[in-house]
C-alpha cells in the first residue's frame, strides 16, 4: 500500500499539500484576528515568537546547531520571507481570503522561472501544463472583479500590489530555500524565517500594539502553530520535489482558502471562482500524473 501510494502521489507532493492546508487555516486565522482590531504586525510578530520557540525546540532535539553552515543565506532567506509575509498578511485583512490566496498563488510562476535560471532545474512538460491550467484558472477566477462583470466588488489596486509583491519575494524565498536544502538541515532553515521576522515585526508594531484577550491569544497561537506546519510540509516539498513542480501544486491552498471563506467568513465565490478552482485542480492532477500522460523528450546521445 505505502508503495502505490507512493506512485500516485509522490512524497514531495504530500508535504506540498500538508503546506497548503497548514498556510490556509493559518490565513484564516489572520483574517479573524484582524477583525478584532489587531494589526498586522502584531500577528506577524505572534506568529514568529511562536514559530521561534518551535523551531528552537525542534533544532535541539535534533542535537544540531542552530545557526547552520550559510549564514549569509539563511539570513537572506529570514529578509525575504518575513517581506513576503508581510505583504502576503496585509492581503490577507484586505481582501476577500479567495482573492487573496489567488494572488499571492502567481508565485509558483516566479518560483519555475527562478529555478531554471538560477538551480538550473528542467521544466517538465507536465510541470508547465500545470502552470499554464493554473494560470487559466486564477484568470477566470479574478477577472469579474477586474472587469466587474455580475457586480464583483473591484479589487483595491493597491492591496493587489502587495499580494503580487508577497508573491514575487516568496517566489525568491522558495528558491533559496530549494538552494539552502543542499547544505542546511530543514529545521535550521525554517527557524531562520522567524528569527529575523520577530525583531523586524516588533520594532513596526510598537506603536500600535493591542492588547488581546484570551481567545484572541488562542488564534494567534494558532497562527504560528498553522504556520509552523506549512514552513514544515514546504521545505521538506522542496527537498524531495523540484522548485517548479513542487510550487506548482501548491495551488491547492487557494481551493482550500476558497472552502474557509464560504464557511468561516460568508465569502461566498461566483461561478466563476468554481470554474477556475475547477481548472486549477486539473492542473494539479496533471502535474501529480504527468509522466505517465506526457513522456518527456529523450536526450540525444
Amino acid at each position: 500500500m505505502p508503495n502505490t501510494l507512493n506512485n500516485l502521489i509522490p512524497v514531495g507532493v504530500r508535504f506540498m499539500l500538508l503546506s497548503a492546508l497548514g498556510f490556509a487555516l493559518m490565513s484564516a486565522c489572520v483574517k479573524y484576528v484582524s477583525q478584532y482590531g489587531i494589526p498586522v504586525f502584531e500577528i506577524v510578530a505572534a506568529r514568529a515568537l511562536v514559530s521561534l520557540i518551535l523551531s528552537y525546540l525542534d533544532v535541539k532535539r535534533k542535537g544540531i546547531s542552530i545557526w547552520g553552515n550559510n549564514r549569509k543565506l539563511l539570513l537572506l532567506r529570514g529578509a525575504v520571507g518575513t517581506v513576503a509575509l508581510m505583504c502576503v498578511y496585509h492581503a490577507v485583512v484586505h481582501l476577500p481570503l479567495a482573492e487573496a490566496t489567488i494572488l499571492q498563488y502567481c508565485h509558483p510562476i516566479f518560483t519555475a522561472l527562478l529555478g531554471l535560471l538560477f538551480l538550473k532545474e528542467r521544466i517538465q512538460r507536465s510541470t508547465a501544463l500545470c502552470i499554464f491550467l493554473c494560470l487559466v484558472g486564477v484568470g477566470l477566477m479574478v477577472q469579474p472583479n477586474l472587469s466587474h462583470v455580475n457586480n464583483a466588488p473591484e479589487l483595491p489596486l493597491f492591496w493587489v500590489m502587495v499580494a503580487l509583491l508577497g508573491a514575487f519575494a516568496s517566489s525568491i524565498a522558495y528558491v533559496v530555500v530549494r538552494k539552502l536544502s543542499r547544505t542546511e538541515d530543514s529545521s535550521v532553515i525554517i527557524f531562520y524565517f522567524p528569527l529575523v521576522a520577530l525583531p523586524i515585526s516588533t520594532f513596526l508594531m510598537w506603536d500600535e500594539f493591542v492588547l488581546p484577550n484570551p481567545s484572541l491569544i488562542a488564534m494567534l497561537v494558532l497562527v504560528g502553530v498553522f504556520t509552523q506546519i506549512g514552513q514544515f510540509g514546504l521545505t521538506k516539498a522542496m527537498q524531495t520535489q523540484a522548485a517548479g513542480t513542487a510550487s506548482a501544486y501548491s495551488y491547492v491552498q487557494i481551493i482550500f482558502s476558497t472552502l474557509i471563506g464560504i464557511v468561516i467568513f460568508s465569502e461566498i465565490p461566483s461561478m466563476w471562482t468554481y470554474m477556475g478552482g475547477a481548472m486549477i485542480m486539473f492542473g494539479a492532477l496533471v502535474n501529480v500524473f504527468g509522466k505517465k500522460l506526457l513522456p518527456q523528450k529523450r536526450r540525444k546521445t
